[in-house]
């Protein structure tokens, strides 16, 4: 498995504004840094300070060059509101706890996560019978067919691959072919690692069941009380291999941006529930902004944008 160096970047800025972590986040999108975790803090007089984990794609962050480039890129955004920027490897303490140390609320794990197939998906807007996940074993001598059926969203194939690597099924070759405005088709070839098909019944049950619920439900979105304040909460499901879906937090600052809310503060951490670790977001939001825009709206603007729908 890959290992990447965890880097801590730590800059100041003159004033906050609307936008402001999403143009960040941009620009580390478009530098091949990943944002593991980050912090955000306001202070009273309207300075804000970011803490963000990042690795690197390159691996070069520990280079001059390198670290002057992203200093460069995100001067060249903020312009002289940039106050100050410093990068430096972070400490074993922060690479070996990715859980980090923020704490989920019963009520936020139970409303969330107090059941994984409920028959909807995000409020209602794709509904269980319209995903359908089947197995066949006539067609290849060698291979299991995986056929499914369902609304597309972004990050629909990676849902798919993520599930089946989690089953230790591999994937010879397959087809994708979109058969209406909405509907997608997949059909997969697949086999065990032992390079057998799937025979047993109750193997191809739970692989199904599983798949269903993974395309139902990739993501968690909700929109909650913080005592007096409003937190958006985002949550996806870790690999196995310790990995979590790409760009979730671009997509989070983008809908939120697109929405004129200002973000007071960010947490990111992973969280075991249940069975399963999860990578989870909780975004403060700026009280002012967020009394002149419903919560439904922000779940519904959120959720479009994580999953890439109109």
């Amino acid at each position: 498995m890959l290992f990447l160096h965890w880097y801590c970047k730590t800059f100041w800025c003159t004033f906050d504004r609307k936008g402001l972590l999403h143009d960040v986040t941009r620009v580390l999108y478009e530098l091949e840094l990943t944002v593991k975790r980050v912090k955000v803090f306001t202070a009273p007089d309207g300075r804000v300070m970011d803490l963000l984990f990042v690795t690197d794609t390159r691996e070069l962050l520990h280079t001059k060059g390198r670290q002057e480039e992203t200093k460069s890129q995100l001067n060249a955004m903020l312009g002289e509101s940039m106050i100050s920027f410093e990068v430096e490897l972070a400490g074993p303490g922060v690479t070996a706890n990715p859980q980090g140390s923020a704490f989920l609320p019963p009520a936020i794990t139970d409303d969330m996560f107090g059941l994984e197939f409920n028959g909807t998906h995000m409020g209602g807007a794709l509904k269980s019978n319209r995903v359908s996940v089947t197995v066949d074993n006539q067609l290849s001598h060698s291979h299991t067919l995986v056929h499914i059926v369902c609304q597309d969203h972004k990050g629909l194939i990676f849902d798919i691959m993520r599930t089946l690597k989690d089953y230790n099924i591999q994937t010879s070759y397959g087809r994708f072919s979109s058969k209406a405005k909405e509907n997608f088709e997949v059909d997969l070839f697949v086999m065990q690692v032992d390079g057998k098909k799937i025979i047993d019944h109750e193997k191809q049950n739970v692989l199904c069941s599983r798949l269903r619920m993974e395309l139902i439900r990739p993501l968690r979105v909700e929109v909650m009380s913080r005592g007096p304040d409003t937190e958006l909460l985002v949550a996806n499901p870790v690999e196995l291999s310790g990995r979590g879906r790409p760009l979730v937090f671009y997509d989070i600052t983008l809908a939120i941006t697109s929405l004129n809310i200002r973000i007071f503060s960010v947490e990111i951490a992973r969280h075991r529930i249940g069975d399963r670790e999860w990578e989870v977001y909780r975004v403060l939001l700026d009280e002012g902004d967020v009394a002149l825009v419903p919560r439904r709206l922000i779940k519904e603007c959120v959720v479009k944008n994580l999953m890439g729908w109109e």
